[in-house]
């Protein structure tokens, strides 16, 4: 028998899985855990990753390895945005590695985007389609035609670092979220792709998104909030809850059913990407996806294993 556990340290979140890995190419996950580490927490124009999200982090993976330990398990840990821009990424990193011995890859944008890919057609096979993962300080864009990877490019704004950048934690001024829209919308008209996924669904990754399909299975009274996989939402509901919870204060947020309370700072920002996004490519629906980076990441080891 043989395991592999994959470490995902994001830059909100960091989650840890371990799959027992089968001979006939198929897995079975036995472990999942996160952690809301915010490790891009205060990071500033300046790019420095602070001590307290450091030392949280570094916790958070210790914990994680007395999960996984005992399978004894081919490790893969990865990082993403916030420890990728960071200035200070090659001094956290070796602290990780002294204090944990897990040495990260750090994925450039590009990688990243690819394993979205992998990941979200090894469960859903879409045809045609824009994925969105919504990080902490990245998203990643993925145009999809013919079942085929297009383009792809990784943008550098996320829910914590929107969030920071334009006051939209606590009671929200309009007029931010009207800013901090411009400002998206300015990054997606550079790609010039997008106008050729004019009318396609957009196909929903990271936590901001996750949270918006648990607050609409919740509203319609679901009982099951949590099982989003392959889950669809209209264009209208979508609007209809990102202008419900736009006026709200943050305490308001923190009552909204279905949402984390820890995300209640975030989840306005989380979703600027998707309503402009939605908005500019006329997308009718949104598709959810449980499957990522790191189901890429498993599919790319069996495929390594069965060449």
């Amino acid at each position: 028998m043989s395991y592999l556990a994959i470490v995902d340290l994001g830059s909100n979140s960091a989650r840890m899985v371990v799959e027992e890995l089968h001979k006939d190419g198929t897995y079975t996950e036995i472990v999942r855990e996160k952690q809301d580490t915010r490790i891009a927490q205060n990071m500033g124009a300046e790019l420095i990753l602070q001590e307290e999200p450091m030392a949280r982090t570094i916790g958070a993976l210790r914990y994680f390895q007395t999960r996984y330990a005992r399978f004894e398990p081919e490790v893969r840990a990865i990082t993403t945005a916030a420890v990728r821009t960071a200035k200070n990424q090659s001094e956290f990193l070796a602290r990780v590695k002294s204090a944990t011995g897990i040495t990260f890859q750090v994925l450039t944008g590009d990688q990243e985007a690819y394993y979205d890919y992998l990941g979200v057609q090894a469960t859903l096979k879409v045809e045609a389609g824009v994925i969105l993962d919504t990080g902490g300080a990245s998203v990643e864009l993925i145009a999809i035609n013919h079942a085929k990877n297009m383009a792809a490019v990784s943008l550098p704004f996320g829910a914590v670092n929107l969030s920071e950048q334009f006051m939209l934690a606590n009671d929200v001024i309009q007029s931010n979220i009207e800013v901090a829209s411009e400002y998206i919308v300015q990054s997606y008209q550079n790609l010039p792709w997008l106008s050729s996924q004019k009318g396609q669904p957009v196909i929903l990754l990271g936590g901001a998104n996750r949270s918006l399909a648990r607050m609409a299975r919740t509203r319609s009274g679901e009982a099951e909030i949590n099982q989003i996989h392959g889950y669809e939402m209209s264009y209208e509901l979508v609007m209809s809850i990102f202008d419900e919870i736009r006026y709200m204060t943050r305490a308001d947020r923190e009552q909204v059913a279905g949402l984390e309370t820890t995300r209640a700072d975030i989840i306005i920002s989380g979703l600027l990407p998707l309503v402009n996004l939605m908005r500019l490519i006329e997308a009718p629906k949104v598709i959810f996806s449980e499957s990522g980076v790191r189901e890429g990441l498993i599919a790319e080891t069996l495929s390594q294993r069965h060449d």
